[in-house]
């Protein structure tokens, strides 16, 4: 049965493909976030981390049931506006939704 989801003027829109974007920098950009963390951390008593590296996380409902379709869509999401691809890089899973 496929998932809904109560918009706010009381209509039902079928949910169908749910994708999770991580979006982090590249490994060869400075991660200055990280870094203070990682220093806050260590203050803290955290002597334990190596290293922290900051990213994004991204969700999305989306209205299809064609998993192809939706990977493309969800890649040129990615890169037209979701990531930054020249000091970022991306991932992404597509689960289906089900009640």
């Amino acid at each position: 049965m496929k998932a809904r989801q109560m918009l706010q003027n009381g209509r039902c829109r079928s949910k169908l493909i749910s994708a999770k974007i991580y979006v982090t920098l590249k490994p060869t950009v400075n991660d200055p976030q990280g870094i203070t963390v990682q220093n806050g951390l260590h203050s803290l008593g955290f002597d334990i981390v190596d290293s922290v590296r900051f990213g994004k996380y991204i969700e999305l409902n989306l209205s299809t049931d064609d998993a192809n379709e939706a990977s493309k869509q969800v890649d040129e999401m990615c890169k037209k506006l979701l990531a930054n691809p020249i000091i970022e890089q991306y991932r992404f899973e597509l689960d289906g939704l089900s009640d």
